[in-house]
């Protein structure tokens, strides 16, 4: 919220008696500020529903929306090594990291999926998916990182704020992308396995489907 944390300590020592208040600009980023939260729960939230619309499923779009997470501490960390606030414009590269970081995980989980449905097990089809989809991943992150290194290191009239969204995103989309192609996999051999010992299937996550068996 910019300054304003710095502000509130002080005007909290005033003498009894006299009293504060914020009005204009203040006012309304304080208010903005405390919207943040549940902005961002929106966020997840319309991601994740489209998800699962798209896969018919209530399962395999958690095992895309565990890495936002790992994008989005990946962003914080960025903007506080560097020392920026959290302002509203890191907060609209914030959600931005969160759609990225989920498209990164469907490129590995959509194959997997399909593996799945061939047949192979959820560790196979997992680390299948990786390697097909890690030079697409690392590419289309990689360029849209260059795209937006232009806002990290701008300078002259409104250079904070492209400083803030640049950087942000710069972070989370690293940290999405170098952590993604580990993590995805896990989380979704993970979530298959608790699908299928929550659902107490004859087969669980591990084993080959009872129809590709009966081929061989």
């Amino acid at each position: 919220m910019g300054w304003l944390p710095w502000v509130i300590p002080i005007a909290a020592t005033l003498p009894t008696g006299i009293g504060y208040e914020w009005t204009g600009l203040s006012f309304q980023e304080k208010v903005a500020g405390s919207q943040a939260l549940g902005l961002f729960a929106l966020a997840i939230l319309v991601v994740f529903l489209l998800l699962v619309a798209l896969y018919e499923s209530w399962s395999i779009p958690l095992s895309v929306m565990l890495i936002v997470p790992i994008g989005a501490i990946g962003a914080v960390l960025a903007v506080t090594v560097v020392g920026m606030p959290n302002d509203v414009y890191f907060k609209v590269g914030l959600i931005t990291v969160i759609g990225l970081a989920a498209k990164n995980a469907i490129l590995i989980v959509e194959f997997a999926k399909d593996l799945r449905s061939e047949g192979h097990t959820a560790m196979e089809a997992a680390v299948t998916a990786a390697k097909m989809r890690f030079r697409p991943i690392l590419m289309t992150s990689l360029a849209f990182i260059l795209g937006v290194v232009p806002l990290a290191i701008a300078a002259g009239a409104g250079a904070a704020s492209q400083r803030a969204l640049g950087t942000g995103v710069i972070g989370g989309m690293l940290a999405a992308t170098t952590l993604g192609v580990i993590f995805v996999p896990v989380f979704y051999v993970w979530v298959m396995k608790q699908v299928a010992r929550l659902s107490r299937r004859p087969h669980d996550a591990d084993a080959v489907p009872q129809e590709r068996a009966a081929e061989k």
